[in-house]
C-alpha cells in the first residue's frame, strides 16, 4: 500500500460515499421537501478527511487474503467514514466545540441557520435546534455505516458485523468514560490511557483492521493477532492528536488550539502534568482546566496546564505557541515514555 495506491483508494472511497449518499437522498426525498439541509450536512461532513479507517480496513482485507482490486472492499471500507462522522458530530456537541475541519460544527451551523432564518423558520430556541439536529444527524450517519457495509455485497459481511458492533459499543463506552473523567479532579495516566484506548485506539485502527480481515475470510486467530500492532499504533495516533489539541495550528487541524483545555479533557498529557506537578502547580492546572475563557494569553496558560513551566514554547506572533519549539521540547522532556 504505497502512497500513490492509497491516494487512489481515498478518491475511490470519496466517490463511494457520494454515490451512497445520493441514493439515500433520492429515497428520503420521496416523502417531500424539507430534509435537504440535513442531508447536505451529512454529505458535506464526509467530503474530506484522511480516510484512516477505510485504509486500515483495506489493509486488514489484504492481510486476510482479499483481492486489493476488488471494488466491493471500497464500498465496505467507506462505511467506516459514516461511523467516524457520527462520532465526531456527537463529540462536538458534547464538548461544545465551535468548529470542525475549518467549518462550524454541525450544532453551531444549524443554530446559526435558525437564528438567521435561512431554513424558513426562526421560532424557538436556536441552541436547542442546533443540538437536536446534531443528535439526529449523528444517528443517521451511524445507521448508514451499517447500511453501506451491507450494501457492499461481500459474502462475509455477517462475520465483519461482529467487529463493527463491538466497535460501536466501545466508542460509546469510551465516550462515557471520557465524560466521567471530566467530573473528577484527578485522573491517573493509566486511567487516561484506558479512556484513550477505548474511545480512539480501538475504532481508529484495531476494529477497522478486524473488519477488513473478517471480510476477507481470515480466521479468528489471524484477526485477533492484528491487535498486537493495532492498539499501540492507535494509541500513538491519539497521543499525537492530544498534543495537537493543545498546541496545534488551527489552520492545519481545523479546530481552535486549546479546545481540550477549555473543555476540561483529562487527556494523558494533562494526567502526566498532574503527576509531575507540585501541589501549587496542580492547583494552577485545575484552575484552568475547563475554563471557557482560556483564550487569553493562550501560550502561558498552556504552559501552566501541561506543568512544564518555562520549558515549553514561547509565544509566537499571535500569542500562539511555536510548534517547532514544542517538537523540540517534547523530545527533551518526554512524558515517562507515553509520548
Amino acid at each position: 500500500m504505497v502512497s500513490d495506491d492509497l491516494a487512489v483508494f481515498r478518491d475511490e472511497v470519496t466517490a463511494s460515499l457520494q454515490r451512497f449518499a445520493a441514493d439515500r437522498r433520492a429515497e428520503l426525498l420521496r416523502v417531500g421537501p424539507g430534509p435537504e439541509p440535513f442531508l447536505d450536512a451529512a454529505e458535506r461532513f464526509v467530503a474530506g478527511g484522511k480516510r484512516l479507517r477505510p485504509a486500515f480496513c483495506r489493509a486488514g482485507w489484504i492481510v486476510g487474503g482479499g483481492d486489493p482490486a476488488d471494488p466491493r472492499i471500497v464500498t465496505a471500507a467507506a462505511s467506516l467514514e459514516w461511523l467516524q462522522a457520527s462520532a465526531l458530530v456527537h463529540d462536538d456537541l458534547m464538548d461544545g466545540s465551535d468548529t470542525r475541519r475549518g467549518r462550524p460544527s454541525v450544532h453551531r451551523e444549524f443554530e446559526a441557520r435558525h437564528t438567521e432564518g435561512s431554513l424558513g423558520g426562526g421560532v424557538g430556541d436556536p441552541a436547542g435546534f442546533g443540538a437536536s439536529t446534531a443528535i439526529l444527524l449523528g444517528d443517521l450517519m451511524l445507521s448508514w455505516a451499517d447500511e453501506q457495509l451491507r450494501a457492499s455485497g461481500l459474502s462475509r459481511v455477517p462475520a465483519a458485523l461482529r467487529y463493527l458492533d463491538r466497535c460501536r459499543a466501545e466508542v460509546a463506552t469510551g465516550q462515557f468514560l471520557d465524560v466521567l473523567a471530566q467530573t473528577r479532579a484527578h485522573v491517573s495516566v493509566e486511567e487516561a490511557m484506558r479512556v484513550l484506548t477505548f474511545k480512539s485506539a480501538t475504532y481508529t485502527v484495531e476494529r477497522p483492521l478486524h473488519i477488513g480481515a473478517a471480510l476477507a475470510g481470515a480466521d479468528d486467530d489471524l484477526v485477533e493477532s492484528l491487535s498486537r500492532v493495532a492498539i499501540p499504533l492507535g494509541q500513538a495516533f491519539q497521543l499525537r492528536d492530544d498534543l495537537l489539541g493543545v498546541f496545534g495550528d488551527p489552520a492545519t487541524t481545523g479546530k481552535p488550539a486549546g479546545d481540550d483545555l477549555r473543555e476540561g479533557k483529562r487527556t494523558v498529557l494533562v494526567a502526566t502534568a498532574m503527576d509531575r506537578a507540585t501541589p501549587a502547580q496542580a492547583a494552577q492546572i485545575r484552575r484552568h482546566l475547563g475554563d471557557p475563557g482560556n483564550e487569553g494569553n493562550a501560550c502561558r496558560k498552556r504552559r501552566e496546564v501541561v506543568g512544564l513551566g518555562d520549558r515549553v514554547p514561547t509565544a509566537g506572533p499571535a500569542g500562539e505557541c511555536s510548534q517547532t519549539a514544542l517538537d523540540l521540547d517534547v523530545g527533551k522532556h518526554g512524558s515517562r515514555g507515553h509520548f
